[in-house]
């Protein structure tokens, strides 16, 4: 090359050099989002919380989901978007003062960008307020009282839920009681938490629409442990079936306690998804031979895949029933993530929360483990319309537990679901 040929070659290379320094960029992002954006960095991760249940009684329920959300995590290599994902939780427990106290943390991280939780409808109903005025989106993979989703009762924008509402659980239960027992008389026991009364109200409105007589509706104190006393005024009527959804330990003192009340002899005891644990027969003793639980009921080829991985990451099987909830409730989030968020040039993602809160509740159609989800506004005929109810009512049975529960087996076989 000649050293003139050389010098306009430079030149033209230092041309070009000043034009694309000098010349039009990329206007800088500008958010117009209702309630604000989360900007995440190149270098910093998308970050997930989860609020559950993870001590105490009620823990088999936060180990439940927490594994759960850890394989949808593993099934994305950890990553979304180029960035890593990283979840961190707080113990919400099983109380209002345990959820209150969760939300009060997370809501205080400005970097988290959606939650997974709670387990417990009490915890969600102290929540529920302060994740919402945050900006957040919370969904939950067993908080099942029908409240936390009817506009004009306990439901805030942000809030959703994969797992059925009792207005679904209550009914079946009842359904299976009067029709497949052919119970005429229930009487049923709560334990005052928004979930145990929501259910026990919705259990026993149906078992009346179907021509039968609730005999007697009380309830225990959680950290009752002599049972015998609300046990005697059950027996007074005799009734055909006992339906008590609440959790451990008191549901263990209730079938423990059962068989030394007189008038209980002929008595079915029957429980929920609170009770739906590997814990509960051994717990229960012998009384739990031969009585029913209402629960989550899921099956499929990739419910089957996920339940080998839960095997190859923790060993065994999950010890609850909504472990695929959260991991829909997951997915879920991370995939409104990936519809939402607005990448530049170099990775930095901004995420609108008010499109979030969008995208999931638009969401319908969706293939998840536990069937196929529609978080769009419905009308279950109750005064308010429902949002953020994800489920559509499938994924529910009646399981019975036998000498094999009793000895360590779990899960319990299904013996009814909806429309058999």
């Amino acid at each position: 090359m000649s050293k003139r040929l050389f010098a306009v070659f430079a030149a033209l290379m230092i041309v070009g050099l000043i034009l694309t320094a000098c010349g039009p960029k990329a206007p800088a992002f500008e958010c117009t989002d209702a309630i604000g954006c989360l900007d995440v960095a190149p270098d910093e991760p998308v970050h997930l919380a989860y609020m559950l249940t993870i001590s105490g009684a009620t823990a088999f329920l936060g180990e439940d989901s927490k594994g759960a959300i850890e394989i949808a995590i593993d099934d994305r290599d950890g990553k979304i978007l180029g960035h890593d994902i990283v979840l961190t939780g707080e113990d919400s427990g099983c109380s209002a003062e345990g959820g209150q106290t969760a939300a009060t943390k997370v809501a205080s991280d400005p970097t988290i960008v959606g939650v997974i939780g709670t387990n417990c409808s009490s915890a969600a109903t102290a929540a529920i307020d302060t994740i919402s005025s945050a900006g957040l989106v919370m969904i939950s993979s067993s908080n099942t009282a029908p409240a936390l989703t009817i506009e004009g009762q306990t439901w805030k924008p942000g809030y959703y839920r994969v797992c059925h509402t009792d207005l679904f659980q209550g009914a079946v239960a009842a359904e299976f009681a009067y029709n497949e027992l052919g119970a005429r008389t229930t009487a049923t026991i709560h334990d005052g938490s928004p979930y145990a009364d929501q259910l026990q109200a919705v259990y026993a409105k149906r078992f009346i629409e179907l021509g039968g007589e609730v005999t007697f509706a009380g309830a225990v104190n959680i950290g009752d442990t002599d049972m015998r006393t609300v046990l005697t005024t059950v027996a007074a009527d005799g009734p055909d079936v006992l339906y008590f959804p609440i959790f451990e330990p008191e549901g263990d003192f209730i079938v423990a306690q059962s068989s030394e009340i007189a008038g209980l002899e002929n008595t079915t005891l029957m429980g929920a998804d609170g009770l739906l644990a590997d814990s509960f027969p051994e717990n229960a003793g012998p009384n739990s031979v031969g009585m029913y639980l209402s629960g989550p009921y899921v099956v499929g080829e990739a419910y089957e895949a996920f339940l080998a991985k839960w095997d190859a990451k923790f060993g065994g099987v999950p010890p609850s029933g909504f472990h695929a909830f959260a991991y829909d409730g997951t997915n879920i989030i991370l995939d409104a993530v990936e519809a939402v968020a607005v990448v530049d040039e170099d990775g930095t993602l901004h995420i609108g929360r008010q499109a979030l809160r969008d995208s999931m509740s638009s969401l319908s159609n969706y293939d998840g483990l536990t069937g196929a989800l529609d978080c769009t506004d419905k009308d279950f005929g109750v005064v308010g319309i429902s949002h953020g109810d994800c489920a559509t009512g499938g994924a529910l049975g009646i399981f019975e537990l036998g000498q094999a529960e009793l000895d360590g087996n779990w899960p319990p076989p299904a013996i009814y679901t909806p429309g058999e």
